[in-house]
């Protein structure tokens, strides 16, 4: 299990796996059947839009972008134009660059078929640790630990008695490889289990101890729940900062669409010129937009 907690593995891994059997929430990737309409492709995509997104932000944009592009073959043929068009309000639309990079290469290496393998997944564009094995995982039913924010809290508090995790590290798999169950059906159960708990119950700042299935056995909870400290890096205010700026210039293109707009009329009035035009240099250089003379534009 692991030197700091002398706690059995079944007493943490079968009260997770009871409670997420009977108490799940219904998403749409895990239905049934989402898998036999769109497969791994599927995952992989819903992956993707949860990186750093809320699950309720995520399920209204998964829909049309599965009914616009249900495989990889048939983003591939898509414009980055189109792709970033279709990310909307999901955040961080680089991640629609790396997927529509992965679809291509999906398309080009593995003709059209994700991959089962984890270093084949991890050869892709914008995928890593956790995609990778998220994908081979709930797609491929492999035995993997998968291992997000909301596990690795769950881990820290259950079988290391702290009140949030350390920095992500290896050990982080390392740990949930030795608490997965031996079947592969009850190993991606757990997996799936400890990322559900960690985002519903044990949550950041208000766990609810009282009704969580570890409340016997969590190392933290029985020493009273101490305060250990946080070291984990906080994101910066939204508000006022560059990523708000390459937000409102990438709602100006896409409103265009491939009119473009001209660079002075790009946020004319931002409270803030060289932090606007800090943002149109960056989307540049992501390759989310493209500067034609006078013209900036979504990416062609």
């Amino acid at each position: 299990m692991s030197a700091i907690s002398s706690t059995p593995v079944e007493e943490i891994t079968q009260p997770v796996l009871r409670w997420y059997r009977t108490g799940a929430r219904d998403l749409p990737w895990r239905r049934a059947a989402f898998h036999e309409e769109f497969g791994a492709w599927g995952v992989l995509v819903s992956e993707f839009m949860l990186q750093q997104t809320p699950v309720s932000r995520v399920i209204p944009h998964l829909e049309g972008w599965l009914t616009r592009w249900p495989t990889p073959t048939a983003m591939a043929a898509a414009s980055a134009a189109d792709v970033v068009q279709q990310w909307a309000n999901l955040g961080y639309p680089r991640r629609a660059l790396w997927l529509h990079r992965a679809a291509i290469e999906v398309t080009q290496r593995h003709g059209g078929i994700v991959p089962r393998d984890v270093d084949a997944l991890l050869a892709l564009s914008g995928i890593g640790d956790y995609t990778a094995r998220a994908v081979a995982v709930f797609a491929y039913g492999d035995r993997h630990p998968v291992v997000d924010t909301n596990t690795r809290r769950v881990l820290a508090r259950a079988v290391e008695g702290r009140a949030q995790p350390s920095p992500p590290s290896r050990r982080d798999l390392v740990l949930m490889e030795s608490l997965l169950p031996s079947t592969d059906a009850d190993a991606a159960a757990f997996n799936a289990g400890a990322m559900e708990l960690g985002a519903t119950v044990c949550t950041a700042r208000s766990p609810r101890c009282e009704i969580c299935p570890l409340a016997g056995s969590c190392a933290w909870l029985a020493a009273g729940r101490p305060d250990t400290g946080d070291t984990q890096r906080r994101q910066a205010a939204y508000e006022g900062s560059d990523r708000q700026a390459r937000g409102a210039v990438l709602r100006l293109l896409r409103a265009a669409a491939s009119d473009g707009i001209p660079l002075d009329a790009v946020l004319p009035d931002w409270p803030d010129g060289p932090q606007r035009d800090r943002a149109i240099d960056s989307l540049i250089a992501d390759g989310l937009a493209e500067a034609d003379g006078e013209i900036l534009s979504l990416p062609r």
